[in-house]
């Protein structure tokens, strides 16, 4: 539990390059639901009977008060690998399906509980929703507003209702923030 929560606030660093240090990640507003679910995850797998139980009520209620704050659902039956970073906390809901690490989520995402598995290293954007028994590559960018009802190849991007439209190349990029040095007059006078 404990290495992939750091794995994720890892990520949610990486993704953030203005905001460093363990304690600010940890502030950021999705952070309850990723701590929320590795919680509910591990208690679900913890083997000591009397205090399995004590966990599973207290996960439970910790999940039902970040489902009302945050409108975030994510399954403690979904199996989620390190590296999970959910940018825009409001609507999400992932079923009990096998998600690869890296993988990033917007608003509005719909990951439907039929799902066979979903690569690593896959974007989805705001409002995507995955339905059906569908497989889903790696490094795959699911464009936001997307309806995917097929199977997605890896290295691939998608787009439209349904997703049919693809492009090769589907490199997600982790939003890599650069500050853009403004010219000085003397610098745009001497070109």
């Amino acid at each position: 539990m404990f290495d992939n929560l750091r794995a994720d606030f890892e990520a949610a660093q990486a993704d953030r390059k203005l905001e460093t240090g363990f304690w600010r990640v940890l502030l950021h507003i999705e952070a309850p639901a990723l701590v929320c679910y590795r919680f509910s995850h591990w208690a679900l797998n913890f083997r000591v009977p009397v205090l399995r139980q004590v966990f599973i009520v207290c996960s439970l209620v910790f999940q039902r008060v970040v489902q009302m704050s945050l409108g975030i659902f994510i399954s403690p039956d979904a199996q989620i690998g390190p590296g999970l970073v959910i940018h825009s906390p409001y609507g999400i809901y992932v079923g009990p399906v096998k998600v690869g690490p890296y993988c990033t989520l917007q608003g509005g995402v719909v990951l439907a509980s039929g799902i066979r598995e979903i690569g690593e290293n896959v974007y989805f954007g705001s409002g995507a929703k995955v339905i059906g028994e569908v497989k889903i590559g790696n490094n795959v960018v699911v464009a936001a507003n997307s309806l995917v009802i097929t199977d997605i190849k890896d290295n691939t991007t998608v787009f439209g209702v349904p997703a049919r439209i693809r492009l090769p190349g589907g490199r997600p990029k982790r939003f890599a923030w650069k500050t853009i040095k403004p010219e000085t007059k003397a610098e745009s006078a001497s070109q």
